[in-house]
């Protein structure tokens, strides 16, 4: 089933209160709805932590948690998805970003190399900076439209098949 297979790979409500930064939320996380792990909570949470996984901000993790909520989705799988941005997959997902953006806008792709200097920023930001977070955006809705409605899915299906596999374990005949 969809819920067992997602809680055998998220972390425990216990080791999610432990994150230093989340303590900022307070008793909020005292919500039960907030660890309770059903259909509803776990298309939201998609949606959240999917979303918030393709912004180039610092702390993705507590935005994300800033926004799962008030909404009273699954806070950590909303968390746990931000981590499809890793600094793995990050190049290769922000550059794809990037392109969509030029796409979008119209704009020639611009080749560059990274350095780790203030200047080198500051003339990206003006360069890519406005196709880049375009495409993040955009790249950023689409994720989360997917994975709401994709997992809304799955789910739907892992309850069919359940359900079909105890009407022949009822009645072999069926």
């Amino acid at each position: 089933m969809a819920k067992n297979f997602i809680k055998k790979y998220l972390p425990s409500p216990e080791k999610i209160k432990q994150q230093k930064i989340l303590k900022l939320f307070g008793s909020l996380l005292h919500d039960g709805n907030l660890w309770h792990l059903n259909r509803k909570s776990a298309r939201g949470a998609f949606a959240v932590g999917l979303f918030f996984a393709w912004m180039p901000i610092p702390f993705q993790m507590v935005a994300s948690a800033a926004v799962a909520i008030p909404l009273r989705v699954n806070l950590p799988l909303s968390v746990a998805l931000v981590w499809l941005t890793n600094p793995f997959t990050m190049p290769f997902l922000f550059y794809l970003s990037y392109v969509i953006g030029t796409i979008v806008l119209q704009t020639p792709v611009e080749h560059f190399a990274f350095e780790a200097s203030w200047q080198w920023l500051q003339h990206s930001i003006a360069t890519i900076g406005k196709p880049f977070m375009v495409g993040c955006l955009l790249m950023g809705i689409f994720s989360a439209i997917v994975g709401y409605f994709g997992i809304d899915w799955l789910w739907r299906l892992s309850v069919r098949k359940a359900q079909t596999k105890r009407k022949l374990k009822r009645n072999p005949k069926y």
